[in-house]
């Protein structure tokens, strides 16, 4: 079976490891035809490369997807140089940006105030981002911001926990600066954790709920999977090894 590192950034909140469990748990069913592992870049274990390398050894096919809605320095560092080594093994794009990820933002928003949030005049969304130093990864955001703006009859703008200008409190700010009569964070994390309390303290109106295990985060996960595993070179197989009894030769 290939082996499918589901690689998360870590959290010492109990309901983010709850959260992140049950991701693993949809992925392994939407994905029967791997093994899924878990693993971490930051203050969990086991760390990714330890695990990468443990998984390589068993001579079956690696794929890191990573559970980060974007590009940064985790994906291009941590999750890259874990799979450098190995040549069977191979890192997955980040979750975002996505359409189907915007799909879930706008659930997340219809879970909120009846429905309308984002739908009421006066309304803005500040898309909640957990932010990077990495130009790809506000790129990143600013592409699901436009994809977002597009379902929304309301201006949506951009706030970031960290890395990056303007802060989700700033951004809440000059919603309302801007004549917002409700402003609604769209919290573009995936599990409960340090950057979800930063969009919850932010002061926005209404704060929808990280994304956590919807369905179409699964999804993504899934295809970033296939995408990945479609191009690791096939494993090379020596003539008159039987599959079903890899101890018996076959004549010719």
């Amino acid at each position: 079976m290939t082996a499918l590192i589901a690689c998360s950034h870590g959290t010492s909140s109990p309901e983010g490891r709850a959260v992140i469990a049950r991701i693993r748990e949809k992925l392994a069913l939407a994905v029967p035809d791997a093994a899924v592992h878990e693993a971490y870049v930051d203050v969990e274990l086991p760390e990714v490369a330890r695990v990468v390398s443990r998984a390589a050894a068993a001579g079956e096919p690696v794929v890191v997807v990573p559970l980060l809605l974007s590009t940064g320095f985790h994906t291009s560092v941590d999750i890259a140089g874990a799979v450098l080594p190995h040549p069977r093994a191979v890192a997955a794009a980040a979750l975002g940006p996505h359409p189907a990820l915007v799909l879930a933002l706008r659930d997340r928003l219809a879970a909120l105030s009846g429905g309308d949030a984002g739908h009421r005049p006066g309304d803005q969304v500040v898309l909640a981002a957990a932010g990077s130093s990495d130009p790809a990864a506000a790129r990143a955001v600013e592409h699901t911001r436009d994809l977002l703006a597009a379902r929304l009859p309301c201006p949506v703008s951009i706030g970031y926990g960290a890395g990056c200008a303007p802060t989700i409190p700033e951004a809440v700010e000059a919603a309302r600066e801007a004549g917002a009569l409700r402003v609604i964070a769209a919290s573009y994390v995936l599990a409960p954790g340090h950057f979800a309390n930063l969009v919850r303290g932010a002061g926005a109106d209404l704060v929808s709920a990280p994304l956590g295990d919807h369905h179409e985060v699964i999804r993504v996960a899934a295809m970033r999977h296939r995408e990945a595993l479609a191009t690791l070179p096939a494993r090379k197989r020596i003539p008159g090894f039987s599959r079903a009894d890899p101890r018996k030769v076959t004549a010719g």
